[in-house]
């Protein structure tokens, strides 16, 4: 747990992005934190929403050269850099008309969340915990799922879109935890961790995140994950994915980036998603 600690203190000295602070009347309220991407549905919601506005707006599949060419660069520009790039497909998009896009995309992917999620968004509901999502998606759409699904507070990428390669604070990794300490009152934290929380991710960029977590569980992890779930003693599920094998996952992800066929993600359908052992 080490790293975990040394990737926890990494966020501390990270940039805030300012936001208002919880009122520090409700600290005695468990926590809980998602991620969303990867953990409450199978695919990165950036190749959905971009499948999605790209299907309503056909021209804006003609932009995809412009993030192609620097895809063999992405190693030196980065993250941050590169997601600036993949939004170029929301040039001069207008304001009213990407907020009515991110209301309708929250609502078509409701049918696609892991059930054995759901329930736990609801369980910590009733136990009267505070719901945080909190994703590296733009939060121009993180906040209508969020609303969709009855988090507290929900939390993204901030991006000014409308420029060919946008401004935006990425919200990831080490970033969500500083984000964390200055929207939260600092009475939530003991020694830098947030009694009785539980993290949910997929990812190993999470780490951070859950380093400020009691519990964790992990949604479908990588080999590396894995291992780290059982020598932690994180919980592990395995939600069924919508692809049959890496060959169909590869055809679908070409689908959601070019912009074709009318719902490769198969979002419509609510799989079975019963765990594989």
């Amino acid at each position: 747990m080490a790293a975990l600690g040394d990737a926890c203190q990494s966020a501390r000295d990270s940039q805030l992005i300012p936001c208002k602070r919880a009122p520090p009347n409700a600290t005695s309220r468990a926590i809980a934190l998602f991620d969303l991407d990867g953990t409450l549905i199978p695919w990165d919601c950036q190749l959905l929403f971009r499948h999605f506005v790209v299907r309503r707006e056909p021209w804006r599949a003609l932009l995809l050269p412009v993030f192609l060419i620097f895809t063999p660069l992405a190693g030196l520009l980065g993250t941050e850099c590169m997601k600036r790039i993949f939004l170029s497909y929301l040039w001069h998009v207008d304001a009213s008309q990407l907020a009515a896009y991110a209301r309708e995309f929250a609502q078509s992917l409701m049918p696609a969340i892991y059930p054995q999620l759901r329930e736990r968004i609801e369980r910590h509901r009733r136990a009267g915990d505070l719901l945080i999502l909190s994703s590296a998606s733009p939060e121009f759409y993180v906040r209508e799922i969020g609303a969709l699904l009855g988090f507290d507070i929900s939390l993204g990428t901030v991006v000014t879109p409308g420029a060919l390669f946008p401004d935006l604070e990425n919200h990831k990794g080490a970033a969500k935890v500083a984000r964390l300490k200055q929207l939260l009152d600092s009475s939530y934290f003991i020694d830098g961790r947030l009694p009785g929380s539980c993290g949910y991710t997929d990812s190993r960029a999470d780490l951070p995140m859950l380093a400020i977590c009691e519990r964790a569980l992990v949604v479908n992890p990588d080999a590396r994950l894995n291992a780290m779930a059982l020598a932690n003693q994180w919980e592990i599920v395995r939600p069924t994915r919508p692809w049959r094998s890496p060959l169909d996952r590869a055809l679908r992800l070409l689908a959601l980036l070019i912009g074709l066929g009318r719902d490769p993600g198969g979002l419509s359908t609510n799989c079975s998603n019963a765990a594989r052992p």
